[in-house]
Parts: C-alpha cells; sequence; structure tokens
C-alpha cells in the first residue's frame, strides 16, 4: 500500500496546467460549444432539464438520483452510513450487515435525512450586489448583504413553497437563487454489507484498482405513499465502456481554485495542518474508544470512518500544495490577471486577511459535540428569533426553519458513554488552545478538568431527549436564561465569543468576496464568461471519457470486473478489510465474473459528488461516482487528468448483484421504470 506523499502525486503535480474535459458546470450556463466542438454532443434543453430534475442532493452530504416513477433514489452506502448507523441497534447492525425491504411495508423511514430536488436557478446578482453601497465598511456591506439574501429567499419559499438559497457563486461575482423540492418522508430499501460497499477498508480507499459495491437504496414518499416521480433515470444496463464520453450529474462540495498564491499559502501553512492535526487526534480517540468492546465499536463506526477518510483527502491535499512548483506558477498567472484588473488592490486585500484569519486561529467559541451542538442552536435561536428574519444568521431564517427542525429534533439515537468522551476531548482541546489560565477557560471548566467536567454535563442535561429539545425551544430567550441544564448554561458562557468570532469571520469574508469578485471580473475579461465557479455543494455537470491510464509504467484499465473481486480478496490472504461477505461467497458460482465492476474516468470532481450518477449520452443511468483516485486528490485546487480519475461503481455489477448475490429481483425490475 503506496503512502501519500508528495512524491506519489509528482506526475500529476507538474502536469497541472493539463485541463483537459475540465469544469464543474452550472446547469443554467453548460460548455455546449465545447462539448460540441471537442465531443461531437450537442446538448439540449430538454436533456439537460431531465437530468437536473433525476438529481438529487443529500442534506447531510453528498449527491444521487431518481432511478424509478416510484420514487427509487440511488446512492453510495458511504453517503447513507449516517442514516444505516442510525438504524442499527446492538440487535440490527444495519450500517454492517445490511437490509433488504421486500415489501413497502418493510421500508424503513430516516429519521432525520432531507434530500432535495433542484427545479429552478434565477440570476438574482443585480438585485444582491445593489444592496451594497460602495461607502459601506465590510461590516455593514456584510449585514446588507445577507439581509437581501434573506429577503430573497423568503420571498421566493412565500411564492412557491419551496426551499430557496441565494448562492454565491465566483467568489461574490455572481449570485443564483436555486429552489428545491425538498423530501422528509426518505425510507431505506436496500443496503449492502459494509464488507463490500467498502472492500479494502482505509488502506484501498482513494487507490485504483477498486472492488466496492458502494450502493445503497432509499425511496422518498408523499402523504405516506411512494412518491410519484415525473424524471428519473433509466437504465443502459450495459454501462460504460473504454472510451466513452460519460456525464457527472452531482453536488461537488467546495473547490478552492479561484484562491490566489497568498490564499494558498496560507492553506499549506496553516489551515490544512491544523485539521490534519485535529483529525488525527480524533481518529485516536474513536480508536481508543472503539476497544471498549464490540457495542463502542459500532457506535463510533461512522464517526471514524469520516475521519479516516477526511485525514486521507487532507493528506493528499496537502501534499500538492506543498510542491513548489503549483504556487508558483500560480503566482506567476496572477501577474497577467492584475493588469486586466488595473492592478493588485484585491489580491493585496485577500493577503491582508490570511494574515487577519492567522492572528485568530488560537481562539474558539464552539466545541465539536453532537449534543452540545443541540444546546448552542437552542440558545443561538432563541436570541436570533427575537430579529426580525433577514437580520438572523442565516441558518435561522425562517427560509430555513424546517431544515434546522429537521435536524435539531431528530430522535435519531445518541449515546452518552461517546458523547461524553468526546466532549471531554473537546474540552481539553479548549485549554490547551486557548491556555489553562485564559479567564473563557476557567469558566467553562468551573474549577474541574475537562474529563470531570464532561461527565458532570452528560449526567445533568436533558437533550438527550427530543421532547426536552423541543419544550426547551418552546420557552424562548426567557427559557433559555433561565434554564439550568449544565449544556444550556456552557451554551451561553460561550456564546458571546462564538458570535464574535463568527461576525469578525464574516467580516473577512466579505472584503474577500469583494477582492474575488474583482479577480473574476478581471478573468472574465481574459477569457470570456464560459468559465465555471468554484464548487458551492448545488448541482453541477462535468464529463469526461471512461479512460485507463498509466502508473509505474503498468497500464491500468478502465475497469475492474466482479470475478476481480474474488481474485483481490485471495491476494490479500482472505484477511482484515479484504474479506467478502459470506453472500458473496454463496453466489460465487452464479456470479459472471466478467461483469465490470468498477470503472474510472477523467470528469471533474470532488468530494460531495459521491453518489452522483454516471450517464451516457443518451442520459442513461450508467454508473453510480464513489471515490477518486490518490492522482484526484489534488482536485480542491486544480484539475489534471493526466493520471486523475474519478471512480464509479458499474451499473452492470448493481443489477448483477441484486439479482444473483441479494435475491432482490423485485427491486431490480423497479430501476428504471
Amino acid at each position: 500500500m503506496r503512502k501519500i506523499t508528495a512524491s506519489v502525486l509528482l506526475h500529476t503535480l507538474l502536469c497541472f496546467n493539463t485541463y483537459g474535459d475540465e469544469g464543474m458546470w452550472l446547469f443554467n450556463a453548460l460548455p455546449t460549444e465545447r462539448l460540441q466542438e471537442k465531443h461531437g454532443f450537442q446538448v439540449t434543453a430538454e436533456w439537460a432539464n431531465h437530468l437536473m430534475l433525476s438529481s438529487v442532493r443529500f442534506n447531510s452530504g453528498g449527491s444521487a438520483s431518481f432511478i424509478s416513477s416510484s420514487g427509487l433514489v440511488l446512492t453510495n452506502h458511504h453517503v447513507a452510513a449516517d442514516t444505516l448507523y442510525k438504524l442499527s441497534t446492538p440487535e440490527r447492525n444495519i450500517a454492517s450487515e445490511g437490509y433488504y425491504a421486500r415489501s413497502l411495508g418493510d421500508e424503513l423511514r430516516a429519521p432525520d435525512l432531507e434530500l432535495n430536488q433542484l427545479v429552478s436557478i434565477e440570476n438574482v446578482t443585480a438585485r444582491v450586489s445593489a444592496a451594497v453601497g460602495p461607502e459601506m465598511d465590510a461590516a455593514d456591506a456584510s449585514k446588507a448583504r445577507q439581509a437581501i439574501m434573506a429577503k430573497i429567499e423568503q420571498e421566493s419559499k412565500e411564492q412557491t413553497g419551496l426551499r430557496s438559497d441565494v448562492v454565491t457563486l465566483y467568489g461574490g461575482a455572481r449570485y443564483h437563487l436555486y429552489r428545491y423540492k425538498r423530501y422528509t418522508d426518505v425510507r431505506l430499501v436496500w443496503a449492502p454489507e459494509a464488507k463490500t460497499a467498502f472492500f479494502g477498508g482505509d488502506a484501498d480507499n482513494f487507490e485504483y484498482p477498486r472492488y466496492c459495491l458502494d450502493v445503497t437504496v432509499f425511496r422518498v414518499y408523499e402523504d405516506g405513499k411512494p412518491a410519484q416521480i415525473g424524471h428519473f433515470l433509466e437504465v443502459n444496463p450495459d454501462g460504460a465502456t473504454n472510451g466513452e464520453l460519460v456525464f457527472v450529474s452531482g453536488n461537488p462540495g467546495r473547490t478552492q481554485r479561484i484562491l490566489t498564491a497568498d490564499a494558498l499559502e496560507y492553506q499549506r501553512d496553516h489551515r490544512m495542518p491544523r485539521i490534519l492535526d485535529l483529525l488525527r487526534r480524533k481518529e485516536i480517540l474513536l480508536q481508543q474508544y472503539a476497544l471498549g468492546g464490540p457495542e463502542q465499536a459500532r457506535r463510533g463506526q461512522d464517526d471514524l470512518f469520516g475521519i479516516q477518510n477526511s485525514r486521507k483527502a487532507y493528506t493528499g491535499m496537502l501534499a500538492g500544495l506543498q510542491n513548489p512548483g503549483f504556487i508558483a506558477e500560480k503566482r506567476s498567472r496572477e501577474g497577467q490577471l492584475k493588469e486586466a484588473a488595473g492592478g493588485g488592490e484585491a489580491w493585496e486585500t485577500i493577503a491582508q486577511v490570511q494574515q487577519a484569519r492567522v492572528a485568530m486561529e488560537n481562539r474558539t467559541g464552539s466545541l465539536r459535540s453532537q449534543i452540545y451542538r443541540f444546546a448552542e442552536r437552542l440558545v443561538l435561536m432563541a436570541a436570533e428569533d427575537e430579529l426580525p428574519s433577514p437580520e438572523r444568521l442565516r441558518e435561522f431564517r425562517d427560509s430555513n426553519r424546517q431544515s434546522l427542525e429537521q435536524e435539531l429534533f431528530s430522535p435519531a439515537p445518541l449515546y452518552d458513554d461517546l458523547e461524553r468522551v468526546q466532549l471531554a476531548d473537546e474540552l481539553a482541546r479548549f485549554v490547551e488552545t486557548r491556555g489553562g489560565n485564559d479567564e473563557l477557560v476557567q469558566k467553562v471548566l468551573a474549577g474541574q478538568s475537562p474529563r470531570d467536567r464532561a461527565t458532570a454535563l452528560i449526567e445533568g442535561t436533558r437533550l438527550f431527549d427530543v421532547d426536552a429539545r423541543k419544550k426547551v425551544a418552546a420557552t424562548g430567550i426567557d427559557g433559555i436564561a433561565s434554564s439550568l441544564d449544565p449544556l444550556i448554561e456552557l451554551a451561553r458562557i460561550l456564546e458571546e465569543e462564538y458570535r464574535e468570532l463568527r461576525l469578525l469571520d464574516e467580516e473577512l469574508d466579505e472584503r474577500e468576496r469583494q477582492a474575488y469578485a474583482k479577480i473574476t471580473e478581471a478573468k472574465f475579461a481574459a477569457e470570456g464568461e464560459s468559465v465555471y465557479p468554484d464548487a458551492t455543494f448545488t448541482l453541477r455537470l462535468a464529463y469526461g471519457l471512461v479512460k485507463e491510464y498509466e502508473e509505474d509504467g503498468q497500464r491500468v484499465p478502465s475497469n475492474t470486473t466482479m470475478g476481480g473481486a474474488f481474485e483481490h480478496e485471495a491476494a490479500h490472504g482472505k484477511q482484515d478489510d479484504w474479506i467478502l461477505p459470506e453472500s458473496w461467497n454463496e453466489a460465487k458460482d452464479k456470479i459472471t465474473s466478467s461483469t465490470p465492476f468498477n470503472f474510472v474516468c477523467t470528469a471533474d470532481i470532488i468530494g460531495g459528488n459521491s453518489g452522483s450518477p454516471v450517464v451516457d449520452r443518451d442520459g442513461k443511468l450508467v454508473g453510480i461516482i464513489f471515490d477518486g483516485n490518490i492522482q484526484s486528490l489534488t482536485a480542491d485546487f486544480y484539475h489534471s487528468e493526466v493520471q486523475g480519475r474519478a471512480v464509479a461503481v458499474h451499473i452492470a455489477a448493481v443489477l448483477e448483484a441484486l439479482e444473483k448475490i441479494y435475491g432482490a429481483s423485485d427491486l431490480k425490475e423497479q430501476i428504471g421504470r
């Protein structure tokens, strides 16, 4: 197993100016001319609209697609993992053992899952920009911008009944209103075992070749019945082949390709090393917690998987930034843009903002713990509800109320021992960051050690109970002020620091936003407006070829096979994470070993694209994105397809597995119909 180091990524790094089919394109600004010229493909409005309406966003993070007229939704097992763990119990570990609902009555309702279907996009740049006067300082400009965005969202929601989000694009040069239909009655239909969904474990993560059935099927309901879906993806059962043009429709979470060289240096020298230190710390914490027994291992597994995945991804991203050639090239290109912008004032502003962020590094006003997050939300919500909706923090506006309450009043289980361990570590980190003599630290600890303080907080709070959280929320600002719940009291102690830091951060964001808007306008002037914006966890279209590549002088084929999974298992001695589920071994003689399993393509993706449908020229489903290879980890900052590849589950493997391994022929017959 290779380690992720700068040397592993060197070939890709030296070719970062090889763009190929780069781009995470807006559905209302697709690269139609490029596709026609390079691939001979004509994008029609009907094709694009159907794909947009067939695509789904998991509000918990991730992408998906409608795959039947009766509400079936296909995504990754790891996107579904949060829900699978919440539905699991010590007696029935769905996240590990899998699940299949053989009838509608067996489908399990997710406790707090929200799915979003994008139905329209409207450019509201002029209205947002008009609200910010040139005489305003950063603080006033931020307030004015947030207020008009809140007003636009609320007006849209009242007029349409749809979830309405104003999305900042191009660093602040454009603003679009996205309207979504929300589905909150979401039920689990089928999930395979974790052993096949994450076959190869952390060692194979971000590697290729891969042999993972990283898929799960849900169904959305309306009025207690399976939803009737007008736009869903039909299936090409043969899937995609080498050299074929494919498209990825999903919600890439975040890229930072607009960042200046100074901002990249801040990421390299400050932000990413801090994040990696935190992730390593949390990984060790959860590994130690899991040693407490099988039930502890089950309770902490979802958090541990997410942390290990992030740790590996950030390691690769940091390796990319630590190559001096990349930032040097970025700085060289900035010279050309500065000429188009008429000077370097915008770049100087961004450099100053990075210095201000460094000065804030040792301050924090929050704690990373789910039970504390509930307390913090309740305290903030009570105060924000006293203000008109446009003046509130964004997540507490009326337009976001349904999603906020969906999360805050979730009936999903919380485990007091896990929360105690995590809260104790957060309190210890709080002391380490600010220093034991810090006045706020002393208030937070109340004369106790972090471990003893966490124990007292967990034993004294009633916020583990959903009804208790609802009662606290109903009491409003007066109830919060008089509450004796120790977690509410702690959140009140930290509230002032939280608000001060958030205000400072929003002011810095505003200064950056205005600077990046100027840089973007210069880029538009130099290159035209056929430029895609950075990812914002909103729907985008990417495209590329199913394409093999070379690594270490060896040809890496574009697809693996289901038979290859058994060979991969044997090559690793059928040990540790290389053990296929019993269901696979029982069905081995039934499986057509040559069936394509996983495949790679050159489409431009990033975290958040997990679960994205991969479709062919006819818009038919041929695969489901679930990963990128190790050479793609620099995609946060640039795209290269020399070796970088998106990794997907082949649709033929999904159909084969449903019928021959899981006895789910009825479900298979529903897909694409």
